[in-house]
């Protein structure tokens, strides 16, 4: 009984929240609960995904209050992806991306298990994407979907062995717009060609993901010489970059998705794509197009060699709503990204 009233309050909710700013096509009806979709076998909570659906890792990821991430996509059969390497990828219609938000008990030792809490599908429709969040029962057995989102308090010990915990917030359908948004229509932010050109270890082995996908007729277009394709580093990974190649990494994906000239930060003038090469758009020695309390009294985005001077930096170690930057997604500030940051701009001349 407990489950039919949230399946009817749930399809309720979606048939409102679609009605003002989501239109599926009539063919789709989304589904009560996660394992309806065939994306997994055996066990749900394993993860274990189905013939043809496909995991992926990004080499530098979104900061998402320290939650460890599963991600799968699935094509739809007979269709491919098509090689850019600029964008995120252009998937198909039918498209289904897949991103399971999770924390291991003790991130000293994965073994000790995980919770998970969200699953999160994105589904390629004809005019757009369609988000859908799947919350995870407490015995891990199944997600259902919840349009309005939900809250459920976690705990876990860090790297250090101390004991962390928030009440972790899972957004509603129209919430997740906030960051994926491109030209005010839903996309995804991650899967590309710079972000996938890394190793990762599959069933069969270990292999480039790029090849990987093109081995199973998956992407069309990849140069035949992998030194062509962009390629960003590991965020803390020294051995992977360099100190600017990694903020940059970091930046972008953690800001550049609204900090982009068809972004919904566009008339910011702060644009933080890795490929962005104007120093001013960048934020350095850039004055805010509108100061007030987020900009913390200081007078630039960026101030070379001086972090604590930067409007950059004072936002991203801030968790104060009004200041945060990302202003979504995260409760927390992510210290290791801000230290990453702080020696970055301290490095510039």
């Amino acid at each position: 009984m407990k489950y039919l009233l949230v399946f009817v309050f749930s399809i309720f909710g979606l048939l409102v929240l679609m009605s003002s700013q989501q239109q599926p096509t009539a063919n789709f009806a989304p589904k009560a609960k996660l394992s309806e979709y065939g994306l997994f076998t055996g066990n749900l909570m394993e993860m274990r995904p189905s013939e043809g659906v496909i995991p992926y890792e990004l080499n530098t990821p979104l900061f998402s209050d320290y939650a460890g991430k599963l991600r799968f996509v699935k094509l739809p059969p007979g269709t491919v992806v098509n090689y850019n390497d600029t964008e995120v990828f252009d998937f198909p219609v039918g498209t289904i991306l897949v991103k399971t938000f999770y924390y291991t008990h003790d991130f000293r030792d994965e073994s000790k298990g995980r919770t998970l809490l969200e699953t999160r599908l994105l589904i390629h429709e004809e005019k757009s994407w369609l988000a859908l969040p799947y919350v995870w029962n407490e015995t891990q057995t199944e997600a259902y979907l919840e349009v309005a989102g939900a809250e459920k308090p976690i705990q876990w010990k860090d790297l250090k062995g101390k004991k962390q915990g928030i009440n972790y917030v899972i957004p509603n359908m129209n919430q997740c717009k906030g960051c994926h948004n491109r030209k005010e229509k839903l996309s995804p932010i991650g899967p590309s060609a710079r972000q996938l050109h890394g190793e990762m270890t599959y069933a069969d082995g270990v292999s480039n993901q790029l090849q990987k996908w093109k081995s199973r007729g998956m992407l069309v277009g990849l140069p035949e010489n992998l030194k062509e394709v962009p390629r960003v580093p590991v965020w803390n990974d020294p051995q992977s970059g360099d100190l600017n190649s990694r903020a940059r990494a970091y930046l972008d994906i953690n800001c550049a998705h609204c900090h982009r000239p068809d972004g919904p930060a566009n008339t910011s003038g702060l644009f933080l794509q890795v490929h962005e090469e104007n120093p001013t758009a960048l934020g350095i020695q850039k004055t805010p197009v509108a100061a007030g309390r987020g900009s913390g009294g200081l007078n630039f985005d960026i101030v070379p060699g001086n972090p604590d001077a930067s409007i950059l930096l004072y936002r991203m170690n801030s968790h104060d709503p009004g200041v945060m930057m990302p202003e979504l997604g995260r409760q927390l500030i992510h210290q290791e990204g801000v230290a990453l940051i702080r020696e970055w701009i301290q490095s510039l001349k």
